[in-house]
């Protein structure tokens, strides 16, 4: 499972923007960790720096202090449209305007070739969006002498392409997005994807100021300094300049119906994020608890598998009496292995990043407490390496129900066929795994810890249900099953 991008944007004149932007995507990095890159603003021109790794290894102290400038945007990549290339990195440029504009883009858009098509570049398409600046881009004057002040309408060349681009696109999107003077941020009508507004207060030489900053998740606000306003809404477009934030809604009336990703709850936010005004750490934590009460089994000890499924098996333990440990050490050096791009390396990638503590599992019965199985390839491997270390028995509780359907959304799921969950039951993929036991959480629980009512009001769950909020594109056999699951559904 690969999830789509980081985005980033700060506007704050007078302060070290570029290192402003650095920490927000350090904070940031766990969603994406292909490439990263910022562009940064001083009013006259737009400098983009980027490149293939980590964010540590694209800046250094030399790099951010020859980017000065009043405003930035960021971004963390892993491609779901596109290859893994220097030129998909992000943030994406184009000379348009006064000095150009620069967008970064975290989510997947599901209608890309006909977009791509409508731009005239299908056959030099590098990803969805280099696609949509393409049309920002087509969206301004072939001459132009300069942008005008943004007004109510949003009148001036950027503003009017995005009002004229944005309700064509359909899919996944949260953008950051700047031009010489503005911050721009943008979230699709269903707010698949999150996106969040801080109040940063600082001081320069003249005095106090106040700036703003954007970002996927508040924790990149906090290693900032600022603090989290509010979380942007579902087909908001956000424009901030020297007279502050102001909203916009290019999609018409203010979204209804809003579906974050249930998955940003379970497995990709950091646990210190807050989204839909709760905490991460404690909806996890809930999940734990609830899947406590089904199926017990005895047990010697409750571990999780680090990151995310930590404080799931913390909660599991307080709500089963069963002691939780530590039982698997993680290489903090090595990334998240469903990053890594073929299943092979998924697979050494186990043994890479986690290590058994022998002394702590040795003759054990064990609870592992992970946050979803997808493939079923490090699950596997991670089942073994943990008997291999002397476990008595290997209980497997996931948070999570099974992932049974493909995402669109910003999640590399492209077939129901490499998705373990369609092709088993959860009893032969406890064989097919090699554990003692395999219970995952309910549908029903994990809306309850989300906060979700039970027909999943305000969440996408279409990776678990099939229940797609929009059209997308499945697969003709994928089709066929989505019908065979309705009919089945529907008999008395």
């Amino acid at each position: 499972m690969k999830e789509a991008c980081g985005v980033f944007g700060v506007y704050a004149p007078g302060a070290f923007v570029s290192q402003l932007t650095f920490d927000g995507l350090f904070a940031l990095q766990h969603r994406g960790q292909e490439s990263a890159g910022m562009a940064v603003s001083d009013g006259e021109r737009i400098t983009v720096l980027k490149d293939m790794g980590l964010v540590t290894s694209v800046f250094d102290e030399r790099g951010l202090s020859s980017l000065q400038g009043d405003l930035a945007i960021g971004h963390t990549r892993y491609s779901t449209t596109g290859p893994s290339t220097w030129h998909s990195a992000q943030p994406v440029y184009r000379p348009a305007g006064k000095a150009g504009f620069a967008l970064g883009h975290n989510g997947n858009l599901t209608n890309t070739e006909s977009l791509a098509i409508e731009a005239g570049m299908l056959g030099a398409l590098t990803s969805d969006s280099d696609v949509v600046a393409e049309l920002l881009a087509q969206g301004f004057p072939e001459e132009e002498e300069g942008l005008s002040e943004p007004d109510e309408e949003g009148s001036d060349h950027l503003l009017a392409a995005l009002h004229a681009v944005l309700p064509r696109l359909k899919g996944a999107f949260a953008f950051a997005l700047m031009d010489a003077d503005r911050l721009v941020a943008v979230r699709d009508p269903h707010g698949f994807r999150p996106l969040c507004l801080g109040r940063l207060d600082y001081k320069v030489d003249e005095g106090p100021r106040t700036g703003w900053v954007i970002a996927s998740e508040s924790p990149a606000l906090d290693i900032c300094g600022a603090e989290l306003v509010r979380e942007i809404e579902p087909g908001e477009m956000i424009v901030i300049d020297a007279t502050g934030p102001k909203s916009y809604w290019p999609f018409g009336e203010e979204a209804k119906d809003a579906h974050l990703c249930v998955f940003e709850f379970v497995y990709f936010a950091r646990p210190d994020s807050r989204l839909r005004n709760r905490e991460v750490y404690s909806v996890r934590r809930r999940m734990g608890e609830l899947l406590a009460g089904q199926d017990p089994v005895e047990a010697d000890l409750v571990i999780g598998v680090p990151d995310s499924g930590v404080v799931a098996a913390e909660g599991y333990a307080a709500a089963s009496g069963i002691s939780f440990g530590q039982g698997l050490i993680k290489n903090r050096y090595i990334g998240r292995t469903f990053i890594a791009p073929t299943q092979e390396a998924r697979a050494l990638g186990v043994r890479r990043k986690l290590n058994p503590l022998r002394a702590s599992i040795e003759g054990k019965r064990l609870i592992v407490v992970d946050d979803s199985i997808v493939r079923g390839t490090t699950t596997r491997q991670l089942v073994k390496m943990l008997k291999e270390a002397g476990a008595s028995e290997v209980h497997l509780r996931i948070s999570s129900p099974p992932f049974s359907w493909p995402c669109f959304y910003g999640i590399d799921t492209p077939s129901r066929d490499e998705l373990l969950g369609a092709q088993l039951t959860p009893a032969e993929m406890n064989a097919h795994i090699g554990s003692d036991s395999l219970e995952f959480l309910s549908l029903p629980n994990l809306m309850e810890a989300v906060g979700a009512d039970a027909e999943g009001h305000g969440v996408c769950r279409a990776c678990l249900t099939g229940d797609y909020p929009t059209e997308v594109p499945l697969s003709l056999k994928d089709r066929s099953a989505m019908m065979e699951r309705e009919l089945v559904s529907s008999k008395p």
